[in-house]
């Protein structure tokens, strides 16, 4: 039987005491808590110390800049949802909120919580006593990846939807520690290492996004899962197309579910000023196999997770660009 550990929670009331307090051995941030609290039920994770930060108003807005937006970390998936501006001129974004869980989960579930993601996988999101008789894994105590089991790399994969989607409007993270502030590219956040899939500095917090609006792209997200109203992602492609299919302008590509960290796709430029045709289709697929790589993270097959993550991608291929 699972219980919940033995932790202390803090009430911070800015961002400075946040950060201050997350520097304590053993402390997590907690937002809308309905990944952190499922998996410390189970048994995933001993936090000492939880940092609650439902009560920091600054990570709570969503404001029009200049040439896009900038989104608190504290921002609900329903508030997403709410927002008129977003559906109409960032759809991808309000598509990829749309998927995830259920509309229960999207009143508490935030956007901070969503992109800092715990990987996931078969052997490690288990109870403690199911981990403990295969010997854990490079995740959590052990010394091999049960998915790779030659590897040196723990090959969890990263789940969350709203990244790919952030990821087509070149979107930038702004962090805060006590070391001070610093932006970078969303796509710094991650590396491909389920162990440690984030960059962020001990203690470091996410307090907000900005992204920039595409000017005439037709975007999109679409993800498979094997129950569609609350599982994670098997493949998630997010697409923004500028063109027609009898001349490819433009396309950016972003995965999640396919990697340790969310795949924003390289070379697509080879692309630009052709035809979708079965010829393009199939360098798009040649691209796609260079960089993206399905392990046995899931109860479902590698191989099908692949197919699957080149089918969604042709299918928006042809949506966006008819």
């Amino acid at each position: 039987m699972e219980f919940m550990p033995d932790f202390e929670v803090k009430h911070p009331k800015t961002i400075e005491e946040a950060v201050v307090l997350a520097k304590q051995d053993g402390a997590v941030f907690l937002a809308g808590g309905t990944d952190l609290l499922a998996n410390l039920r189970r048994g995933v994770g001993e936090p000492k110390v939880v940092v609650d930060l439902t009560n920091i108003e600054e990570l709570m807005s969503i404001r029009e800049t200049k040439d896009g937006l900038h989104i608190g970390a504290g921002v609900t998936l329903n508030q997403l949802l709410s927002n008129e501006y977003i559906n109409n001129d960032f759809n991808v974004i309000s598509d990829a909120a749309r998927t995830i869980g259920g509309t229960t989960h999207q009143y508490n579930a935030t956007v901070g919580g969503n992109l800092c993601l715990d990987t996931r996988c078969q052997y490690y999101n288990q109870s403690h006593w199911w981990r403990n008789a295969n010997d854990f894994c490079l995740k959590y105590k052990g010394d091999i990846c049960h998915v790779a089991p030659k590897g040196k790399v723990c090959r969890a994969a990263f789940s969350g939807d709203l990244a790919p989607a952030m990821l087509l409007h070149r979107a930038e993270a702004e962090l805060v520690s006590i070391e001070g502030s610093r932006t970078i590219d969303l796509a710094e956040m991650y590396q491909e290492d389920g162990a440690n899939s984030l960059t962020l500095l001990p203690g470091e917090l996410l307090v907000a996004i900005k992204i920039t609006k595409l000017s005439g792209y037709k975007t999109a997200y679409k993800k498979m899962r094997v129950r569609g109203g609350v599982d994670f992602p098997l493949a998630g492609v997010a697409m923004a197309a500028l063109g027609t299919a009898d001349k490819i302008e433009d396309l950016r590509i972003a995965y999640t579910g396919t990697n340790s960290q969310p795949i924003r796709l390289t070379g697509l430029e080879e692309l630009n000023g052709k035809i979708l045709d079965e010829n393009t289709l199939k360098m798009l697929r040649k691209i796609l196999f260079k960089q993206i790589m399905p392990m046995r993270s899931t109860f479902t097959p590698s191989t099908y997770r692949r197919k699957v993550a080149v089918n969604l991608t042709y299918r928006l291929a042809k949506e966006l660009l008819e």
